[in-house]
This record gives C-alpha cells, structure tokens and sequence, in this order.
C-alpha cells in the first residue's frame, strides 16, 4: 500500500507524555527513527512542567517558586528537542497552560485545581480523543497505570491516554496497538555496568542505581523493542536542548538529584492493546521473528 497524492503518511504513531523532556528521555531514539522512514510521530504533552527542578544557576529564576516562568521556557526547549528528533507535530494536552503541573506525589501543588492532577479524566481525554481523530495513529505509546515510578503526572497521562483510545473507538477511531514503556532489566543492569567500568571522572554529583530508573520491569514482559542506534545523536541532541532539566555527558545522563545514568538508543514496550504478533522489533506489529533476549542498548 502507498500514501495517497498529498495524503497522510501511511504509518502514524501517537505518543502521550506528562512533561516536556519525558518524551526524549523515554521514546527519543524510537521517535526519530520513525519520523525519518517517514512516518507521521505526533506527541501530546499533558503539562508544560511548571514544577520542574532547574538544573543551571543561571536558569534558576525561572522555577515556580521565583518567577513561575518554567512552563513558557520549556515550550521552547520542547520545540528544539523535537527539532533534533525530526518530529514536527508535537501539541499540548487542551492547548499549552491548559493542565498545571501536579509536582511530586504528596505535595502542595496536587491540591491545586488546576493542575493535571485534578482534572476531570473525561474533559481532558476528549481532548486526546480529539487529536486522535484528526490523526488517526495505528500506535499509541504511553506510561504503566503508575507511571513509571508514581508521579501524578504520568499516572493521570496514562489514564488520560486510556480514556482517549476508549473515547476514540466510540467515536470512530480505534488504535491498532497501545504500548506501555518500559525497559528490561538485564539492559538497564547492563548500562551501569557500562557506566561503571568507564573509569573516568564525571560532571555529576554521584551514580544513580537501577532502582532509581522508572518503568524497570522482566525481560519477559517486553514484547517490542526499537533498535534506535543510528539516530542516538539525535536523541542526545534532543536531550540537550532540555538544559532546565537534563545535564548531558557522552551516553551518560542526570536530572536534578545529579546523579549520572545511562540513556539507551534500543527503547523497549509492553504491548497492552490490539493483536498481538509475538516478540516484535516494529512497533507496528512486524518483526515477529526478533531476538528473544533484549540487547544492544548504547
């Protein structure tokens, strides 16, 4: 099957994430190497992380407790990231501002009514469910039900992306295959592995551990993986124009707590929805026949 003159690409995957930067860290590798083969990679962002932590002092005005300028700054920074990727139809959840940033688990700014948090699940997945019937993506990617390690943010992104796809079907549109991310655990012991045996001295303050990386789970779980080495450049591009929330050394990494670890250019999923075709290496179903095992993470 070919794309009609003028028509849209004949392969189109949806992601949905909480904040600006957790798109590149999760899926960079897996969104550039599809928009490159020419397939459309819509991103929806549900907050524009008003509560992130800044990483440059210089930077340091813009948090939410001195100026509240964080959300419009990472507009930006969300903007040059896709740019690196390739990816040119990346929207905010209900327009940019519309959902606040919840912060962590436990504190003041869940409370607020404002924040993503608090909304109403129906009100704002019909937001979703309205770009997926403009988009009409065959894959939607999102978090676990805790999202990945508990944020109210992620929790509620992947509850607004579940609601979406339900409220989609009823509409007329239903995604082939839902995929949750997640990554094996033999890869990420793998990575600090790598990580410890470089031997040199790094900008960060200590080393993270596996524990400290969200969405870990048995290598049994994955179903999918996304071999994105040739476009790992282009992830660690991405991941440095998020300078408010990342700090970037070679195939190295550490948000705000300042502790370094690996990133991986092979992104791994859990499929959750639609036809299963067995162990995949194609988000849309094909490479059935992959490697059984997990590997090649850079």
């Amino acid at each position: 099957m070919t794309d009609a003159p003028d028509g849209p690409p004949e392969r189109r995957l949806l992601f949905v994430h909480a904040h600006p930067d957790d798109e590149t860290i999760n899926n960079g590798a897996t969104m550039a190497k599809y928009a490159a083969e020419g397939a459309l990679v819509t991103l929806v962002t549900c907050t524009l992380g008003e509560e992130g932590e800044v990483i440059p002092p210089e930077l340091a005005h813009l948090a939410a407790d001195r100026d509240d300028t964080l959300g419009e700054h990472r507009i930006g920074e969300l903007a040059s990231a896709m740019a690196a990727l390739g990816v040119t139809d990346h929207r905010f959840l209900g327009g940019p501002g519309r959902y606040r940033d919840s912060g962590m688990m436990g504190v003041a700014q869940n409370d607020d009514p404002a924040c993503l948090w608090r909304a109403d699940l129906d009100e704002a997945a019909g937001h979703l469910a309205d770009v997926i019937l403009e988009v009409r993506p065959q894959v939607l990617v999102t978090y676990d039900d805790n999202g990945g390690y508990g944020h109210p943010d992620h929790i509620q992104a992947h509850r607004v992306a579940m609601r979406g796809y339900e409220l989609a079907a009823d509409r007329g549109h239903r995604i082939d295959r839902v995929y949750e991310i997640c990554t094996p655990r033999s890869v990420v012991q793998a990575g600090f592995d790598r990580l410890a045996a470089e031997g040199r001295d790094f900008p960060f303050e200590g080393v993270a551990t596996p524990d400290d990386v969200p969405g870990v789970v048995d290598d049994a779980l994955v179903t999918a993986s996304v071999d994105g080495s040739a476009y790992a450049d282009r992830k660690t591009a991405a991941m440095r124009a998020h300078a408010t929330q990342i700090a970037v050394d070679g195939p190295f990494f550490a948000l705000s707590n300042d502790l370094g670890q690996p990133f991986f250019a092979v992104e791994y999923y859990r499929q959750v929805r639609g036809e299963s075709t067995g162990r995949a290496d194609d988000l849309f179903g094909a490479g059935a026949e992959a490697a059984e095992a997990p590997g090649g993470a850079r």
